[in-house]
């Protein structure tokens, strides 16, 4: 993997941690930063409604873009985010033609102390290929590298097997459940299992081959 990004001589000071833009090459697929920019892409729009209304979408990572104006919304809440260095939200593409395939977004939970959090979808169109597996890793490795990460955590429901499989194969360690932790898209509360990685613990042995429906 390359990454386009400012380079540091030393680590990050606590109170100087941020989220720059960057672009992850994967060889075959591009992570490119959510915003604005996104926005001249008709086809990108059209595949971030469509994967906004997908039922496992919908129900385990809800995101308001049900339309295009919806879309264009959070588009400019990601660009925000990005602006702030609070959070780095990712658009997974072919890095051939730009095709969507999902999207990593990871945001600071404690800033100071070096704590965030990651989460993922994958367009239904892309499921099955390894997608959230790859992506996911390497946004993991990107935040450590760079933005002086400490602790990464992911957080999915119980009942999110698919989202399970990919925590565990980005090396993301199992570490309890945490009942009636997040209201999903369904409306109800549910247990979730909490994963984390720290920036000590050693790379995970990536498997590409996920067979995972659900993220």
């Amino acid at each position: 993997m390359s990454i386009s990004a400012p380079r540091t001589g030393s680590r990050i000071p606590a109170e100087g941690r941020a989220f720059v833009r960057s672009t992850l090459d994967l060889g075959d697929v591009l992570l490119r930063p959510w915003g604005r920019e996104a926005a001249e892409s008709g086809t990108v729009l059209n595949d971030l409604v469509a994967a906004a209304v997908d039922p496992l979408v919908a129900l385990w990572n809800p995101f308001p873009a049900t339309d295009r104006s919806e879309a264009l919304a959070w588009l400019d809440s990601r660009e925000q985010g990005w602006d702030r260095g609070s959070g780095a939200s990712f658009a997974v593409l072919t890095a051939t033609d730009g095709v969507l395939l999902g999207s990593v977004t990871l945001r600071w939970v404690d800033r100071a102390d070096g704590l965030a959090m990651i989460g993922y979808w994958i367009h239904p169109a892309a499921r099955g290929r390894g997608v959230a597996t790859r992506a996911t890793t390497a946004v993991t490795d990107w935040a450590f590298r760079t933005a002086d990460a400490r602790r990464i955590e992911i957080a999915h429901a119980v009942g999110n097997a698919a989202s399970c499989r990919v925590a565990h194969r980005c090396g993301y360690l199992p570490e309890g459940t945490l009942r009636d932790s997040h209201r999903f898209g369904d409306g109800a509360y549910h247990d979730e299992h909490l994963h984390a990685r720290l920036a000590t613990d050693p790379q995970p042995a990536v498997t590409v081959h996920e067979n995972m429906p659900g993220s």
